[in-house]
């Protein structure tokens, strides 16, 4: 059971910031007489949080995979940038073996993980995600039941071997084919 108090620290890079926070979190807690675990979790917004999430999933609690920064970082171009924005892709194979090292860490430790940015509420993107180990998605309200209908078309093998074909694509725009190829009717979504 999760407990009643969760924090979700932003921008982690390393192993020592979790291992810092959890220590003041617990001494604040007990100066307040809170014996309750308070869970600690991880935005993985960093590509070195990705890289590392197998020794960062030892501390953490949970994880949530936060897909704008995280593309934005791995592929160093700021989203706000007009003239960068429409490279900003969250499907660019790099990013997307982030999340498997993310995924791989979390599973390695039994611990949760989510993903919530922009990825998390496209059609496309969800077999892949579910593929990699994501069993949760922070999505918009108004696409909850599309996501819904989709998730319960398709399998988890599917996904998986989505997400392994994914993975050795040279491009966003081929992960995107790869997608649509095996699931034509999500090129409609």
């Amino acid at each position: 059971p999760r407990s009643a108090v969760r924090i979700l620290l932003p921008m982690v890079v390393d192993l020592a910031e979790i291992v810092a926070t959890r220590a003041l979190i617990e001494r604040l807690a007990k100066e307040m007489g809170n014996e309750e675990k308070i869970e600690l979790g991880v935005m993985i917004e960093t590509p070195s949080a990705a890289v590392l999430a197998d020794q960062l999933a030892q501390e953490a609690d949970f994880f949530s995979v936060g897909t704008n920064d995280l593309t934005q970082y791995t592929l160093c171009m700021d989203r706000t940038n007009s003239a960068l924005a429409s490279r900003v892709d969250g499907f660019h194979p790099a990013v997307l073996r982030l999340i498997a090292l993310t995924a791989q860490g979390a599973s390695k430790h039994a611990k949760w993980l989510g993903v919530c940015g922009a990825m998390a509420s496209d059609p496309l993107a969800v077999p892949v995600l579910i593929g990699l180990g994501v069993r949760e998605l922070s999505v918009s309200p108004a696409v909850i039941p599309e996501i819904k209908a989709l998730i319960r078309k398709i399998s988890l093998a599917d996904c998986q071997s989505a997400a392994q074909t994914a993975l050795q694509q040279t491009s966003a725009e081929a992960v995107r084919a790869s997608i649509k190829a095996r699931w034509p009717w999500l090129a409609a979504l």
